[in-house]
C-alpha cells in the first residue's frame, strides 16, 4: 500500500506551490485585474442607473405634481366657464322675456289702436246711416220737398245733435 499520491514528497510539494504562486500571478496580472476592473466598471455603471433612476423618479413626481396643478387649473376653468355660460344664459333668458313682453304689449296696443279705429269707423258709419234715415224719415213725414239748402241744413242740424248726445 504505498501510494505515491498518499506518501509526502518534499519536491513535489515544492513544485506544487511554486506553481501554484506563479499560476496565482498569472492570474492576478492577466485575469484577475481585468476582472476587477470590469467589475468596477460595472459597479459604476450600476451605481450610475441607480442615480438615473433617481434622477427619473424625481422627474416623475414632479411632472405628476405639473400635471395635477395644470388639471386642477384646467377644472376651475372648467368651472369659470360654466358659471359664466350659465349667467349669460340667464341674461339671454331674461333678454327675450322683456322682448317677449314689450312684443305683447306692442301687439296689444297695436289692437286697441285697431279696436278704436274699427268703432270710430263704426260709429261714423252708424251716424251716416242714421243722418240717411232720419233723411228718410223726415221726408216720408214732411212730404214736401226740400231745396238743396234746406236738405243741407237738415243734415247739419242732425249732425249737430248727434254730437251733443254722442257721450264724450
Amino acid at each position: 500500500m504505498d501510494n505515491p499520491l498518499v506518501q509526502p514528497d518534499p519536491g513535489l510539494f515544492i513544485w506544487t506551490i511554486l506553481t501554484f504562486l506563479i499560476l496565482l500571478g498569472l492570474l492576478a496580472k492577466f485575469a484577475w485585474n481585468p476582472l476587477l476592473r470590469a467589475l468596477e466598471e460595472r459597479q459604476e455603471t450600476i451605481r450610475k442607473s441607480l442615480d438615473d433612476a433617481e434622477k427619473i423618479k424625481q422627474e416623475l413626481v414632479r411632472v405628476q405634481q405639473e400635471s395635477a396643478q395644470i388639471v386642477a387649473e384646467a377644472r376651475a376653468e372648467a368651472q369659470t366657464i360654466v358659471s359664466r355660460s350659465r349667467a349669460e344664459a340667464e341674461t339671454v333668458r331674461e333678454d327675450l322675456k322683456r322682448k317677449a313682453k314689450e312684443e305683447a304689449a306692442g301687439l296689444v296696443k297695436n289692437a286697441e289702436r285697431q279696436i278704436q279705429q274699427e268703432t270710430a269707423r263704426a260709429v261714423q258709419e252708424i251716424r251716416r246711416e242714421v243722418v240717411d234715415l232720419s233723411l228718410a224719415v223726415a221726408s216720408k213725414l214732411i212730404k214736401k220737398n226740400l231745396s238743396q239748402e234746406d236738405n243741407d241744413r237738415l243734415i247739419q242740424d242732425s249732425l249737430d245733435q248727434i254730437e251733443t248726445a254722442r257721450p264724450s
